[in-house]
């Protein structure tokens, strides 16, 4: 590990419980349109858990204190009760494709967190994984926190342990198999952070607005590398919250993840583009092994700054 990332570790690395609430609250007493924090929750088909965490949310963190301003949910198209959910437990519900119609919605993860931006208001956007059981209020307020107290930091990304069922520290395969490679080997200033893919982390809008955005399962990786360039180590940093528990996904679906992960990778380095961007997995069936092959996220949003739409908001 380079001397500089041993540095970071001890100086931007902290436990949720380094700074506690009436700390981050008076923080945002002292300042409260600097450190306005929006809440968003891509959701995609996720009614058995979207509603606690919102419910937690609001709770612990909206009424028991005032440390979140708006929290959001953006529905990226769900064929269950997802939304009727989010909205019964107190989130606002925004389906995706009633964001910036003039541009059609792709599927994807990132796309759905980049047209988030259009409608939230908080200088602090915090996203939060939709499929989390046994949510702590921890995530949000542990990523927040550095941000509300030091100036400095831009960027702020939850580290947890994540079991795989009731083994622990086996979670986060895509992370270990793929991401942890590619950072170490051509980015390593980012080898210090814990879970470089996790969901949960908040960024400044300021940075936000200035990053393109894979729509895909590559959006973590590209954020925390384009915030790399953008910002700088120091402006970076992560925080302890304990456990993540939530639904994992079978060997193919993470397959897919890991290509389009590798993909968003591919284009930071060369900036040029694959030549044949799509993944061939097999499945068995009656005759023998069935190929089937899957696009890669090959698109990209352009840093919201550019959009029209956006920049007319936050000129009025």
């Amino acid at each position: 590990m380079l001397e500089e990332v041993e540095r970071w570790l001890t100086r931007r690395s902290w436990s949720s419980a380094d700074r506690p609430l009436n700390r981050l609250t008076d923080a945002r007493a002292a300042d409260p349109h600097r450190t306005s924090v929006s809440v968003v929750l891509p959701a995609l088909n996720e009614e058995a858990t979207v509603g606690a965490i919102v419910a937690t949310i609001r709770r612990e963190l909206m009424e028991k204190v005032r440390l979140v301003d708006e929290l959001v949910v953006i529905d990226s198209g769900s064929t269950d009760a997802t939304a009727a959910v989010a909205r019964a437990a107190g989130a606002r519900v925004v389906h995706r494709d009633a964001i910036l119609p003039r541009i059609p919605a792709l599927p994807g993860k990132g796309e759905v967190l980049w047209r988030s931006l259009l409608v939230t208001s908080g200088e602090i956007v915090c996203f939060i994984d939709a499929d989390l059981k046994d949510f702590s209020a921890d995530f949000v307020s542990g990523t927040v926190g550095p941000l509300l107290t030091d100036p400095a930091v831009q960027f702020v990304k939850a580290m947890y342990d994540r079991p795989f069922g009731d083994t622990a520290g086996q979670g986060g395969r895509v992370t270990e198999l793929v991401a942890r490679p590619l950072l170490n080997l051509h980015w390593p200033q980012l080898a210090g952070f814990v879970q470089p893919l996790g969901g949960e982390y908040a960024v400044r809008r300021s940075l936000l607005e200035r990053l393109p955005f894979p729509v895909g399962y590559g959006v973590e990786l590209g954020l925390l590398v384009d915030a790399l360039h953008t910002v700088g180590l120091d402006a970076l940093g992560q925080v302890d919250v304990g456990v993540r528990r939530h639904r994992h996904q079978d060997g193919q679906a993470l397959g897919r993840m890991a290509a389009a992960i590798y993909r968003t990778a591919q284009l930071r380095l060369s900036r040029g583009h694959l030549v044949r961007p799509a993944l061939t997995q097999f499945e068995r069936g009656a005759e023998g092994f069935v190929p089937r092959t899957h696009p890669v996220d090959t698109e990209e949003r352009p840093p919201m700054r550019e959009i029209e739409e956006y920049v007319e908001r936050w000129a009025a």
